[in-house]
């Protein structure tokens, strides 16, 4: 296979693996929809006492009228308004019963000030003889004078990230969903899973050569950009429709090592082993076909952006749990999709701002360009590097960064280059040196590779693991009246490693957290006991914080989800007070 063939190899099987997932769900549902398909619940505040509860029910099912019960937690529900329903004798019970079909809405009355999370349960047939167990669905709305980006938990306390973002999906207001997501979006566009698409399009128009324009450059990224956008938006939905199995699978240690070998690939095109481009057989088939050979450029460029889609994909952020977990309780793939495609917009501000630089911050042809080539694949990298590293021991771990940053370092500094350039390679052989005296002296951490050399070290936080649901519980109930927090953690997850090594650590943190009982469920193996635990919380991989009070419930409004600094995290930790 040539050098530029495999990629659209690995865009078909992705788009073979995207169909597998969606032939092998019909397959299962041939006969018996899945009853989040046949009864599609939504919920939303109809204005600010009244909450509207739909029900999307698919053709030949129906739902039976005295069966729905709904319940709140921080607000008190009047009496719900069903509407009266059909009459028919039910085989099933033996007697008349009230049914629907189609759209159904039901109104309840809501006292509320601020956020609340609904309680819903429901049961309904099949005409084809199946009755389903009752089903639960739970949905988080902000009731009161409260708006999608305001409200009070408790005592005036601001809605968490993660209440923002859910309150404005489920206001299903795109005006106020697509504005925020893309804000969302620009945030992580410096984070390390976006940053590697940078030298990636820095190349792709270095490539264009000298004289290319500022509209050319510009066109050229925001064609990069949709095609990330578009794949991560399909990504985005699939994972959702689907449940947790797929964000999970993205997060495990092979599509790691995936994608940290696909990063390792697109570096080697840097140091000039090959060039990012279409096989030139396509190419001229495209210019033939479109006369054009800036066309056939741009399908490469669209190509690569698909594929850069994959290097974003495992980063777990609250935006992204929020939208996945709204398209997996509500099936509404308009809402869920929108919100996705926003934030992988504003993800790509970046690049876009790299087109319209064109010659201005990009690097001219000569030698110049090649060591700014060269820096790109060294960042490519450390990238792969670091994503796959949560899997590997701490000893290789360290001589890897080791071997980065003493190599690059030393080529800078045997090179003749400017001053700036040896004072670069300078620091670079310094941060490997202290990886490899960190390791030849005994240190695990490359995160703090001569730790373990202080008088006084840092011990880590004593969390008690539980495996179960069942464990979770019977742990909840014997907290002797102290607040509690749940922590999601996997051997993988690059950003349960940070929390750990960078926020744990802090001495407030720590001294805030010492009031409260530390659980962790380690999610490593994603095997049944961890995907029912995920399940219980709704949620969709590690990491994430459940904080609870001192009686054993979920304090409203309080998840951590993603990355966040001691900083952040202190502030978040104020909610253990309520």
């Amino acid at each position: 296979m040539s050098s530029s063939s495999w990629r659209f190899a690995l865009i078909a099987a992705l788009m073979a693996i995207i169909g597998l997932f969606g032939t092998a769900h019909a397959q299962a549902d041939e006969e018996f929809l899945d009853p989040a398909v046949a009864f599609k619940f939504k919920a939303a505040m109809q204005d600010d006492a009244t909450i509207a509860v739909t029900y999307q029910i698919h053709d030949g099912y129906y739902m039976y009228r005295d069966r729905f019960k709904f319940s709140a937690t921080g607000a008190t529900l009047g009496v719900p308004n069903i509407p009266p329903g059909k009459i028919k004798f039910d085989e099933t019970f033996q007697k008349d019963v009230a049914t629907h079909r189609g759209e159904l809405t039901i109104t309840i009355p809501v006292q509320a000030d601020g956020p609340f999370t609904l309680l819903a349960s429901s049961q309904g047939c099949s005409d084809k003889g199946l009755c389903y167990s009752p089903q639960e669905a739970s949905v988080r709305l902000v009731g009161g004078s409260a708006g999608p980006f305001a409200g009070a938990v408790d005592a005036g306390a601001e809605l968490s990230a993660m209440g923002k973002i859910e309150a404005a999906l489920k206001g299903g207001q795109l005006l106020v969903i697509v504005p925020l997501f893309m804000l969302l979006g620009l945030g992580l566009s410096l984070t390390p899973c976006v940053l590697p698409m940078v030298p990636i399009l820095s190349f792709i128009i270095v490539g264009e050569g000298v004289k290319v324009s500022r509209s050319r450059a510009f066109g050229l990224s925001v064609t990069y950009a949709l095609g990330m956008a578009l794949v991560y938006t399909a990504l985005g939905v699939a994972a959702g429709l689907i449940g947790e199995g797929l964000a999970a699978t993205l997060q495990n240690p092979w599509v790691l090592g995936g994608f940290a070998l696909l990063m390792a690939i697109l570096s080697l095109s840097m140091f000039g082993f090959y060039q990012l481009q279409l096989p030139n057989a396509l190419q001229q088939r495209l210019t033939r076909a479109s006369n054009s050979q800036s066309s056939g450029k741009l399908v490469g460029v669209f190509a690569m952006g698909a594929i850069s889609a994959l290097i974003v994909g495992p980063c777990v952020a609250a935006p992204l749990a929020g939208a996945l977990l709204y398209i997996s309780q509500t099936r509404d793939v308009v809402i869920g999709a929108s919100a996705l495609f926003a934030m992988a917009i504003g993800m790509s501000v970046p690049l876009l701002l790299v087109g319209l630089s064109a010659g201005a911050l990009l690097p001219k042809a000569g030698r110049w360009m090649e060591a700014i080539k060269r820096f790109f694949g060294v960042l490519l990298l450390a990238m792969a590097w670091w994503l796959v590293s949560p899997v590997l021991p701490g000893l290789l771990q360290m001589l890897g960064w080791s071997a980065l940053g003493l190599g690059y370092g030393m080529y800078l500094l045997s090179g003749a280059g400017h001053w700036a350039a040896k004072a670069f390679g300078l620091a670079f052989a310094v941060l490997g040196a202290v990886q490899l005296v960190g390791a030849a002296s005994g240190g695990r951490d490359a995160l703090a590779p001569l730790a373990h050399l202080r008088a006084n070290q840092v011990e880590h936080l004593a969390f008690t693991r539980v495996k179960t649901v069942a464990q979770l519980e019977a742990a909840l109930k014997n907290t002797g009246g102290k607040t509690a927090l749940l922590d999601f953690y996997a051997d993988w997850c690059v950003a349960c490693i940070e929390m750990e090594k960078l926020t744990f650590v802090d001495p407030q943190v720590r001294a805030r957290m010492a009031d409260s009982v530390l659980l962790q469920v380690d999610v490593t193996a994603n095997d049944s006991d961890d995907k029912a635990l995920l399940k219980r919380f709704t949620l969709f991989g590690p990491p994430a914080i459940i904080m609870f009070d001192g009686q054993g419930r979920e304090i409203a409004d309080a998840r951590v989800i993603g990355f966040q600094n001691a900083a952040t995290f202190l502030a978040s930790l104020e909610r253990l007070q309520k």
